[in-house]
């Protein structure tokens, strides 16, 4: 039953996921976090643990949830119910996006769907703030944020570097 739950709970946050990667990372967390798979704490430091790996995000939290809760199947099962979703769509809804690629109403559609997208990385980004401020405290908090704007903003510094320096910092502050 453990492995239709992982395969399931992939499929459907997968599924709904228009916009790619970051747009499913919502729906993934409320399925885990709703599932007692992780807590959110657990879910963000999973997160910051992927974006730092190359790669798609989606895929790489899947393979670690579902490793996390089945093992080496349970991996295998989240990460196939990642990509199957968007393999099926894409070959269908592009082939009838393609064909009605002028119609008002399917360019409507396409920009009705963004504010929804940028919502649920709002909701996304606040509860990470929210964790991280009540976890870490408002001394860390703007330490880190203020470093990390100065960093890629006034250095130019690539964001994997601030992330591993994150990391790091997090892990000898332990």
């Amino acid at each position: 039953m453990v492995y239709w739950n992982i395969f399931w709970a992939f499929f459907v946050a997968n599924i709904l996921g228009y916009g790619g990667g970051p747009a499913t990372i919502p729906l993934i967390q409320k399925e885990v976090v709703t599932r007692g798979w992780l807590t959110h704490q657990e879910f963000n430091e999973a997160l910051a643990m992927g974006n730092s790996l190359p790669g798609p995000i989606a895929t790489k939290m899947a393979g670690y949830i579902g490793f996390h809760e089945g093992g080496i199947l349970g991996s295998f099962l989240a990460v196939f119910a990642t990509v199957a979703p968007s393999l099926i769509l894409m070959l269908t809804l592009m082939g009838i996006l393609y064909k009605y690629r002028h119609s008002i109403q399917v360019k409507r559609m396409t920009l009705y769907v963004k504010p929804t997208i940028a919502v649920l990385l709002g909701v996304m980004a606040y509860n990470s703030f929210h964790d991280s401020y009540f976890q870490i405290g408002i001394g860390q908090f703007l330490f880190l944020g203020v470093i990390s704007y100065i960093l890629m903003e006034k250095v130019k510094l690539h964001p994997a570097f601030i992330v591993m320096g994150a990391l790091l910092y997090g892990g000898l502050n332990l």
